[in-house]
């Protein structure tokens, strides 16, 4: 029994249907809208928020935003 070589267009229909496969059964891509930054991840992993404390001169508190 010989290995028998593929012709061009025999190759070519065996790549064609991988990546048709691959096109099929890939996950979808997330949304732009739905991804988050890589600075606003980091700012939810360390809890940072928009508003903070500061204290006064006299020793009372106030928020910023």
């Amino acid at each position: 029994m010989g290995v028998k070589i593929a012709s061009g267009d025999e190759a070519a229909a065996v790549s064609a249907a991988i990546q048709r496969f691959v096109a099929e059964t890939a996950a979808p891509v997330a949304a732009e809208a739905q991804r988050v930054s890589p600075w606003q991840r980091a700012a939810l992993v360390e809890g940072v928020s928009a508003k903070g404390t500061v204290q006064d001169l006299q020793g009372g508190s106030r928020w910023l935003s």
